[in-house]
């Protein structure tokens, strides 16, 4: 049997038990005790933050861009660092996309890629998101791709397909709940032919329009007690409680190459998203889940596009400094930042004449001002694609200890699932 069509009927089976929650046993790898070492504070709560695409070169070409030589990051200033590794288990390729990267931190299983919850048969699996909330925690996920996107769709959601965003955004509302979603991607939560408040074919990408097939899923959302909003004043006088705010067709950005209509300044930022969620999530006693992403490091590094790559990674920066502000002041909070995969095979070199800068997809970007210096850097790519090198994990609160050294990625859901005591 051909593996597309295998798909085809995984999909059928995933549809047929999208209702049911499967149980997985979490193996006991880890510490027993989830209260912080020294200060009596019982583990509650976690903010994972996703650099979508981005590895060490990433940060690397950010540090020397936005801090300088002598300078550090607040996501490097994490006192805890290590390594994940990021291969799926995908018959047909050993370097993964997002989905199946995403379904091995939020299942603790690896798959193939395109999958989002389910294993390499096609099983749903149980995941991070739905847990938690079955366990009386607030959820969330903030980001500035479509909110339907594969990485926060693993944490809460189960399909064979990826692509099936709008079915994706039907299981946020029938199946996990997250009490905050924000992000881009009204397209998937409105019937073809009925714009909601992003209007279909915009100047800036004629392409983009109302494409769902589950009904007007913001409606249902506004019934089951949501509060819509889709700009930033609407966000900034939201109220606590559930919260959906849409601020984009697609994703919160224009991914092209340099000069080709390419634009980062999404309508709200990514650090004024993630403050609004903290601030409605850290109301529950009893702690939260929060997965924030910043998509347009991949999205971009795929184009090659390292302006606008350094661009996305000022805004993780600056949404990683709004996660340590609040970790400063509740203790019992995991913060966890690395990247999913690798995207562009990006190296940081210097600036040369004799140096080839080739042609696309090996292609040199730059050069960039080191922070506070006379000198320069160039961001020298050798793939539009996905490579298949570790990830850097930076993390700070309980248990940030467990990442220290090299794990697979699947470390990852374990260190999470035992902080939420799940």
């Amino acid at each position: 049997m051909g593996f597309s069509h295998r798909r085809c009927l995984l999909a059928v089976v995933v549809t047929a038990v999208a209702a049911v929650t499967v149980s997985v046993v979490t193996p006991v790898l880890l510490a027993d005790s989830t209260t912080v070492a020294g200060r009596g504070v019982r583990a509650t709560s976690v903010i994972l933050v996703n650099g979508d695409g981005m590895a060490a070169a990433h940060r690397e070409a950010a540090r020397l861009y936005l801090a300088g030589f002598d300078g550090r990051l607040a996501m490097d200033r994490l006192p805890v660092s290590g390594q994940l590794t990021t291969s799926p288990r995908d018959p047909s390729t050993a370097v993964t996309d997002s989905a199946a990267a995403a379904t091995a931190w939020a299942t603790g299983v690896r798959t193939y890629n395109g999958s989002i919850g389910v294993d390499v048969d096609g099983r749903p699996l149980a995941v991070l998101g739905q847990r938690a909330k079955a366990a009386g925690k607030s959820t969330g996920l903030v980001t500035t791709a479509q909110v339907t996107d594969a990485s926060p769709a693993a944490f809460f959601s189960r399909t064979a397909d990826r692509s099936a965003q709008d079915e994706i955004a039907r299981q946020y509302l029938t199946f996990s709940r997250p009490d905050v979603v924000l992000g881009g991607g009204e397209d998937w939560w409105l019937p073809k032919g009925t714009p909601g408040a992003w209007p279909d074919k915009p100047a800036e990408d004629p392409s983009e329009g109302s494409r769902g097939t589950r009904g007007d899923l913001v409606e249902q959302a506004r019934r089951d007690g949501y509060h819509y909003v889709s700009t930033a004043e609407q966000l900034a006088s939201a109220p606590r409680g559930k919260l959906l705010g849409l601020f984009a067709n697609e994703e919160m950005f224009q991914q092209r190459p340099e000069g080709k209509g390419d634009v980062y300044s999404p309508a709200v930022d990514l650090a004024t998203m993630t403050g609004k969620a903290l601030d409605v999530l850290g109301a529950n006693g009893k702690g939260f889940f929060l997965l924030v992403e910043e998509e347009g490091v991949d999205e971009f590094s795929h184009h090659n596009n390292a302006t606008r790559v350094l661009q996305s990674m000022r805004s993780l920066e600056r949404t990683v400094e709004v996660a340590r502000a609040y970790v400063a002041t509740h203790p019992d909070t995991l913060l966890v930042v690395t990247g999913d995969h690798e995207c562009g095979g990006l190296t940081v070199e210097n600036t040369s004449d004799t140096d080839e800068s080739g042609s696309a997809p090996s292609t040199e970007d730059g050069p960039f001002p080191v922070h506070g210096s006379a000198l320069r850097f160039v961001m020298d790519w050798t793939t539009t694609g996905h490579t298949g090198v570790d990830v850097p994990v930076t993390a700070e609160g309980p248990l940030a200890e467990l990442f220290t050294g090299k794990h697979p990625n699947t470390h990852l859901h374990d260190v999470l699932a035992k902080v939420l005591n799940l």
